[in-house]
């Protein structure tokens, strides 16, 4: 059996609208509590990774916690498809040899400081969005109007949903089931708050016909850290260790990290298929073998496309999988525990690891039972978590 890398420890700020700290603080006070949560003294981490886009740069943060000597730093390019790649490249530094003890961070301000979901005009005139920074692909969109995720998001999905006759009351019920998650989770921005589907038809319309203000992730502020090591180091450690059986990247041609609608097949996540396709040889694990999904959902046809990508259903028949009540508690395969994007926070999708975390060790709000596997996605990466 090779060498495995473990999550050893995790920490996270309040999520809310406001955080009234700098980006800075949130990094540092996440970061510290992940390593507390572990029992690791910060003198000893030697790796840290984050988003290409976190506005806290590895000196700064170092200097906060204490960290003495870092011998290996990176950052994810992207937004969300970033969040489960940081734990991929953390887990080869480690069972690599490149470092021994890695924070991985994510922290905004993105509700209070600036607006993820809308378009920002820079100081030099045109139209840019934080998310994607106006290059690239998206030099054609923003000129024509398609300046905002879910407009790009609305694009991606239509062609998916008019092939499987997917409705927007049929991405409701995804929204409901991770609301009523989020209801019962302490955590939770939308704690003691669960939806209806009717709640969810009456929304305002963002992209007609395809999604609604409740088929939208939040606007969050908060952070959130993540501790790696090894599984043999981790086992001394504080906390009981979850093992990372497998992680994989996927970016096939033709797929963009936020624009995503120029590859051949629209019906489908191909980014999603690569990393199934990775994670289950590389574990020698299958769909029936995982009882919980940690899904990114910054909107919710990606969870439908993710459920199918993953084998957990077949092409088209996601939707029919969610309205039967697979993805909540007591289901097939409960998704989002904490109540995603949607109901808990977003932190770019960090947050849904750490519930994956707090589930493999058995102290989720919302605890899934005789849990030993789970898998986090962000479509363009994944993970396989496991017990010890």
């Amino acid at each position: 059996m090779g060498k495995f890398a473990a999550i050893a420890g995790i920490g996270q700020t309040e999520f809310s609208k406001n955080s009234g700290r700098s980006e800075l603080q949130l990094a540092a006070e996440a970061s510290k509590a992940a390593l507390d949560d572990a029992g690791i003294n910060p003198a000893d981490v030697d790796g840290m990774i984050t988003f290409t886009i976190d506005g806290n740069d590895e000196i700064g943060l170092s200097r906060c916690l204490g960290v003495k000597d870092l011998a290996y730093t990176t950052r994810i390019p992207g937004g969300g498809a970033a969040s489960v790649a940081t734990i991929h490249q953390a887990a080869a530094a480690v069972t690599s040899g490149a470092c021994e003890v890695v924070v991985v961070w994510r922290a905004m301000n993105e509700r209070s400081q600036y607006r993820f979901g809308q378009p920002m005009v820079p100081p030099s005139g045109g139209v840019v969005n934080v998310a994607g920074n106006g290059t690239g692909s998206l030099l054609w969109c923003m000129p024509f109007g398609a300046q905002t995720p879910a407009s790009w998001e609305a694009l991606a999905t239509q062609h998916y949903m008019e092939t499987y006759g997917v409705s927007n009351r049929d991405l409701g019920h995804v929204s409901v089931a991770q609301r009523k998650h989020a209801a019962t989770n302490p955590l939770a921005w939308f704690y003691g708050k669960p939806i209806t589907l009717e709640d969810h038809q009456q929304s305002k319309w963002i992209v007609e016909p395809v999604l609604r203000l409740l088929d939208c992730c939040q606007e969050s502020d908060g952070g959130v850290a993540i501790v790696i090591t090894s599984l043999e180091r981790a086992r001394d450690l504080k906390q009981k260790p979850v093992r990372i059986a497998s992680s994989a990247q996927s970016i096939p041609a033709e797929v963009e990290v936020i624009s995503n609608y120029y590859h051949a097949d629209l019906t489908i996540m191909p980014e999603a298929h690569g990393v199934a396709r990775r994670l289950y040889a590389r574990s020698g694990l299958a769909p029936q073998d995982l009882q919980l999904a940690m899904l990114y959902d910054a909107f919710t046809p990606q969870v439908l496309r993710q459920l199918e990508a993953f084998g957990f259903c077949a092409r088209g028949e996601a939707k029919d999988f969610v309205r039967d009540g697979n993805i909540e508690l007591g289901g097939r395969l409960p998704v989002n525990t904490n109540g995603g994007l949607i109901g808990e926070a977003y932190i770019h999708g960090m947050n849904n690891i750490t519930e994956a975390v707090r589930q493999l060790r058995g102290s989720a709000s919302n605890q899934v039972k005789n849990l030993t596997h789970a898998l986090v996605s962000c479509g363009m990466a994944g993970a396989i978590l496991s017990n010890a």
